[in-house]
């Protein structure tokens, strides 16, 4: 409930109080209250000083330091606290100093004084207002008590949905429900003022999960409470919006609990969260399973441009998933991801033609290159520029098959597209099937160890794959690769050459001799 300094100072805790200064500005909205008595005044303040809360103190520590007593009240006043409170004792601060006042006066701070008589405690003082902040005026005009009221009445409401809809409706908040991946699968409206998404991006960024309970996130002026709830055992993301900036935190968490219970009365079951089933039904290969969730999902009729696998993302999942979102609202895309084990996997979807289907993989591109820049032993695998939801499924196949290999056969590259995943794909097979074609190719790389010493061979071997897999057939980069000069890679390569008995570089010798490459990588490595 939203009270103010002018309602606490009505309450019995505060009865014989007086206002020294500013008490034009008992208006201030009161959200919590705390005590300042540490014996560093600075981290006092530091500590205490929270935007619209009232700080009550003795001032102990400084009982004897008008100086310190007034930069206290100077730094408060610029933190924005509701008021200070200082209680006056025999022991400690008799009275306030006129310095002090008038610095609260300059700081636009309300100061108040309570004789400290022994009758009125510390605890009896947070206890009222709490009290006020938590149940306002009286028992009925209660938000809490409201809420039961309408998600307890059975006889009204034929389910919960109904009935929360009413609470809310009623007490001027708004509701989200969803998955730990972020998909929605309740909401109550009472206001359009931010779209789900932003809040979802803006809730990330801070962190919003971070602690225990509720957490009060502010998106484009719009209050809202983040937290965890659970329904059957498991646990889903529950998204309180105050509209009017009525309520506390404390209230926002027992609402949360009232709600949850309410959950639990009325059976309420969530509806399956079909998105999440078809990203991961796609990830497993279950193309069967994907096509029946296509409406339930909203996905029928869509093109399926990208399949994307983020590997080693570890702790900096958030900062992984803003830049998809933001690419997402660029981009004007659709994109399911699901989170397992710190790495990430997702679909980017999109409607329209085949032009704009162009448009979105090209965006794609452009942000898995930018995904790069955020962990330098993360991987990321993708397979783009696709339009059937059989291709998507495909693209997870491959990419599962040949993610423990790309390393192998690529070891300077940190983004593998779908031309280095299906070459890999087909070492693979070759590797685990088709020992004449294995041999086959194996065999072009034979003569390097015939014709000349082993050593000498596997050398020539090394520069040639850093040539052909890493280097773009760039000598300079094959040089900055092996860290030698560029003179001995030009000459390494001619008598590659001789060797192979071939130009390497011609178009009807190049495909077969990377596939060999790379399949020399890949079985040396094993």
């Amino acid at each position: 409930m939203k009270i103010n300094v002018n309602d606490c100072l009505k309450l019995d805790a505060f009865k014989g109080s007086r206002v020294l200064a500013c008490s034009g500005e008992c208006t201030r909205r009161v959200r919590s209250v705390s005590v300042l008595d540490e014996s560093d005044l600075d981290m006092g303040v530091e500590r205490n000083g929270v935007n619209e809360q009232m700080v009550i103190t003795h001032f102990w520590n400084s009982k004897n330091d008008i100086a310190a007593q007034k930069k206290a009240v100077t730094d408060l006043g610029k933190k924005g606290i509701s008021a200070l409170v200082i209680y006056l004792n025999d022991m400690g601060v008799k009275e306030v100093d006129p310095d002090v006042v008038r610095a609260a006066e300059e700081a636009n701070l309300p100061l108040i004084v309570i004789d400290d008589n022994g009758s009125i405690t510390y605890s009896m003082l947070i206890e009222q207002v709490l009290d006020k902040i938590l149940y306002g005026k009286n028992y009925t005009d209660n938000i809490l008590n409201n809420t039961i009221y309408h998600l307890l009445n059975f006889e009204k409401h034929s389910n919960f949905q109904a009935a929360l809809r009413e609470a809310a409706l009623n007490n001027n908040y708004q509701i989200v429900l969803m998955t730990e991946e972020y998909n929605t699968i309740l909401t109550v409206e009472t206001r359009h003022l931010v779209k789900i998404e932003d809040a979802v991006s803006a809730a990330r960024k801070l962190d919003a999960f971070s602690m225990t309970g509720f957490t009060r996130v502010e998106i484009e002026k719009v209050v809202t409470y983040w937290g965890f709830i659970n329904i059957k055992d498991s646990r889903y993301i529950l998204v309180i919006v105050d509209n009017e900036d009525e309520y506390s935190a404390a209230e926002m968490s027992k609402l949360a609990q009232t709600i949850e219970l309410a959950i639990g009365m009325w059976k309420y079951t969530p509806d399956r969260d079909s998105r999440a089933e078809f990203i991961k039904s796609a990830v497993r290969g279950d193309i069967s399973f994907c096509h029946t969730l296509l409406d339930e999902s909203g996905l029928r009729g869509m093109q399926f441009t990208s399949a994307f696998y983020i590997r080693n993302a570890g702790e900096c999942v958030d900062a992984f998933m803003d830049i998809l979102a933001e690419y997402k609202k660029e981009s004007d895309f659709g994109l399911l991801t699901t989170t397992e084990s710190n790495e990430i996997y997702g679909i980017v979807y999109t409607e329209g033609g085949t032009e704009r289907g162009i448009e979105v993989k090209n965006a794609c591109l452009e942000m898995f290159d930018r995904l790069k820049s955020i962990k330098k032993d993360e991987r990321i695998f993708h397979v783009t520029g696709m339009e059937r939801l059989e291709s998507c499924v495909d693209g997870f196949k491959m990419i599962n098959k040949t993610a423990r290999y790309m390393e192998k056969v690529f070891p300077y590259k940190r983004v593998f597209s779908k031309y280095e995943i299906s070459m890999v794909s087909d070492c693979v097979y070759m590797q685990s099937g088709s020992q004449m074609q294995r041999r086959m190719y194996l065999d072009l790389l034979e003569p390097f160890e015939r014709e000349v010493s082993v050593n000498k061979g596997r050398m020539l071997i090394d520069t040639l794959s850093t040539f052909v897999l890493d280097a773009g057939m760039n000598s300079g980069k094959t040089a900055e690769f092996l860290e030698i000069h560029n003179n001995t890679v030009q000459y390494r390569l001619k008598k590659a050459n001789e060797i192979l008995g071939a130009e390497m570089t011609a178009n009807r010798v190049i495909p077969g001799l990377t596939l060999a490459l790379a399949l020399k990588r890949m079985e040396g490595e094993d």
